[in-house]
């Protein structure tokens, strides 16, 4: 394979057509969503809410769940219930989305960034017990990708201290055959667009605990206690609660997206095994303990000394070119401006030096070596996902076979 073959250099493309589009509309989401608008009230009380809870707690092996309009409105409510207070701090690990990090922030607490594992870009079981203190609340592991952290590592070095799982990616993961979510005191999850159970907007928290669910409930819901009047408020909390259309949303898509596990899990599997065969790329790997995961998104690592020096920018130009849309993914946390600027409106945040906080696998990942690839590419047919791999071997083969067009197109 020659650089003139590229589609980056006026070659004829891999693919032309577009993959499978997500979220998905069916026939059985313009039904419920039409059921709840004619039969049901469309907030509180709603029975496609209700419904919902009982059958997200079982889909993901819990007893108890709680409905949100966002993730990022769970990850606040759960830390809220696990009994975050302002001054405390929260161990995140530092490649994850800027939800994990900000929902500390609002609780008036502090977070503390750990570095991640670079094969499986979860947080480092291993980094985890020097950043413990006295002040440490919450350990708030995130499954990235849906591809669970090292939860038994991680529970054994966090001992008396709560653990939240941010399951934010990770519908229908497993741990050692357990679903994730309430594998510590409690997790949250997501129903963004982009997310493998999406109604738009959305969220959920599951847990075992009925004490720590009572106080979501309470958390999410103005203030409200069970079995409390209507105006009756012991908590300063919010309206955070999920809407009847979004619940009926995600109710239709239990039995679907059990069946789209069973895809992507054997699509990631080909995959993997594809790129371990071609020099240069390695997929993610996943601990001994996963018995799934959700494979929200598909990760590798690209390895510059493979490919000539040619930077992974260029690569990715050359797969979006392919036809295959690959990308970085996130920044280290700690760099985002939120908490790297004057923390004036933050006070509680003086004299961390995140600045200056160094984190030598996140930044790797982040600058150099991220590979990322949506879900819905996992989704498609037999001839979606060759098209995938010939792009791949397309690309790196002229990659390391004739670095300089590269190089020069790099510099324009």
């Amino acid at each position: 394979m020659t650089t003139h073959d590229l589609a980056l250099f006026g070659g004829t493309p891999i693919r032309t057509q577009p993959f499978p589009t997500w979220p998905r509309t069916t026939d059985a989401i313009r039904s419920a969503v039409l059921q709840t608008l004619e039969n049901d009230t469309w907030g509180v009380g709603s029975q496609a809410i209700t419904r919902f809870l009982t059958r997200f707690a079982e889909f993901q092996g819990a007893k108890y769940c709680i409905a949100t309009n966002s993730g990022t409105a769970a990850l606040w409510v759960a830390l809220k219930a696990a009994g975050v207070r302002a001054g405390d701090e929260v161990i995140v690990p530092a490649y994850t989305f800027i939800a994990t990090g900000a929902a500390v922030l609002m609780a008036n607490a502090v977070p503390v960034f750990v570095d991640v594992d670079p094969e499986t870009f979860n947080l480092d079981p291993e980094q985890l017990a020097g950043a413990i203190t006295a002040r440490t609340k919450v350990i708030l592991p995130v499954h990235i990708a849906g591809n669970p952290a090292d939860m038994d590592r991680i529970r054994t070095v966090a001992g008396d201290i709560v653990v939240i799982e941010d399951a934010a990616q990770a519908h229908g993961a497993e741990w050692n055959h357990h679903k994730v979510g309430a594998l510590g005191l409690g997790g949250i999850f997501s129903f963004q667009t982009s997310k493998n159970m999406s109604a738009g907007e959305g969220g959920a928290i599951v847990s075992n605990d009925q004490d720590f669910i009572d106080a979501c409930f309470s958390y999410h819901n103005c203030g409200r206690v069970r079995d409390g009047k209507w105006y009756e408020h012991h908590r300063l909390g919010g309206n955070f609660r999920m809407t009847a259309l979004a619940a009926s949303m995600l109710n239709a898509q239990f039995e679907t997206t059990a069946e789209e596990l069973k895809l992507r899990e054997t699509n990631r599997k080909r995959l993997d095994a594809f790129l371990n065969d071609l020099e240069g790329l390695t997929p993610a790997k996943s601990y001994t303990g996963t018995t799934r995961s959700a494979n929200h998104l598909y990760l590798s690592r690209y390895n510059r000394e493979a490919f000539n020096n040619v930077p992974r920018e260029v690569f990715f130009k050359a797969m979006q070119a392919e036809g295959v849309y690959t990308y970085a993914g996130y920044t280290p946390l700690y760099r985002e401006r939120l908490f790297s600027a004057d923390t004036k409106e933050y006070p509680w945040l003086e004299g961390r030096a995140y600045a200056s906080l160094h984190l030598p696998v996140t930044e790797r990942l982040a600058t150099e070596e991220a590979v990322w690839l949506k879900q819905h590419h996992l989704l498609g047919t037999e001839q979606d996902l060759q098209d995938i791999m010939d792009a791949f071997e397309k690309v790196t083969s002229a990659l390391q076979s004739d670095p300089k067009p590269f190089l020069d197109w790099s510099v324009k």
